[in-house]
């Protein structure tokens, strides 16, 4: 899918792309081209990845990517068709060569084509408050509710029968049929990906998006990071409660039901039918299974399967959380 939100200034030579990036050419690639950075389950053989951790060996062996930016120790994992870009730090290395393909995805500046609803072909379409702002090429469906100083914008796609607050930004998102999206809220900003440096701290590029699937509702303050790579995703009928955090790259199933105050740190998979009680966190990089249930002010801070109720910091089976704290 071609990005609507950045543009992919590739294809690359390889060996041009290297050096942009002031990146050594150890293998000496010269000729092929690249056209663009993904993941390893979305790369095409046309495409460069990343792999930088042992949680994601299986993803590895079946990725289509003709190049991978990885570890030395970590190659044996990758397919033979893959061609391996060996350095010792993966995620700085993906930082720069993703700046190159997309220069400004590192800024998050207000969108400055957005304009009053009032002036554009929507007027007549939406019903909506005071102050709303539009960017270029939104699409919005039927039936939409769009409430006082809230900003939509470029290239952002709003479903049928939407509700939208007031005082809430969304860009770098698509919104499915029937959601809400309270007061407050925030949705599509750049994630809290970066390098610290003594000098100047250094920002890894998000050119993800957020996607929130059909009957969904997000509760007032709440937020939503766009993906770096990847995409962050609510799934269908889930709940978000007031003052949620989902930061980039979270894969949210569906029927899920989220209480106020949750924080989700980046990329974890949740499961279909999940309740998380206020108040608890879930690390990074974690895969929550499906039908589990979080007690409220839990620490998440390993894997959970499928059917589990856990609870506690960190979260325990929640027979051994009750036996331990009576």
């Amino acid at each position: 899918m071609v990005n609507p939100f950045f543009k992919n200034a590739g294809p690359f030579n390889i060996e041009k792309l290297l050096i942009k990036a002031n990146i050594e050419n150890k293998e000496n690639f010269k000729k092929d081209k690249v056209y663009n950075v993904s993941d390893l389950i979305t790369a095409s053989n046309k495409d460069l990845t990343f792999f930088h951790s042992k949680n994601y060996s299986a993803l590895a062996l079946k990725t289509k990517a003709s190049y991978c930016v990885t570890l030395d120790n970590l190659t044996q994992f990758l397919p033979s068709s893959c061609k391996k870009i060996i350095v010792k730090n993966v995620l700085l290395t993906m930082a720069k060569i993703t700046k190159e393909f997309y220069p400004k995805s590192i800024v998050d500046d207000f969108d400055i084509s957005a304009k009053d609803i009032s002036k554009t072909s929507f007027k007549k379409k939406v019903k909506f408050g005071k102050n709303v702002l539009i960017g270029k090429n939104v699409k919005i469906g039927k039936n939409c509710l769009i409430g006082h100083n809230t900003i939509i914008e470029k290239n952002v796609i709003i479903g049928s029968n939407c509700s939208i607050g007031s005082n809430v930004i969304i860009r770098n998102t698509i919104v499915k049929d029937n959601v809400s999206i309270l007061d407050g809220c925030v949705v599509g900003k750049k994630g809290f990906g970066f390098f610290p440096n003594n000098e100047k701290n250094i920002r890894y590029p998000h050119i993800g998006i957020v996607i929130i699937n059909e009957n969904c509702e997000i509760g007032c303050g709440s937020t939503i990071d766009r993906g770096s790579l990847s995409n962050t995703i609510i799934g269908k009928n889930t709940y978000l409660d007031n003052q949620v955090h989902i930061a980039h790259n979270n894969k949210i199933g569906d029927n899920c039901i989220i209480a106020g105050q949750v924080g989700f740190a980046g990329s974890s998979t949740l499961g279909n039918n999940v309740m998380i009680g206020g108040q608890a966190g879930v690390s990074g990089h974690l895969k929550v299974g499906s039908n589990v249930q979080i007690g409220g002010g839990s620490g998440v801070i390993n894997d959970i399967p499928d059917n589990t109720k856990v609870m506690g910091y960190p979260a325990k089976n929640l027979r051994e959380f009750i036996k331990n704290n009576r």
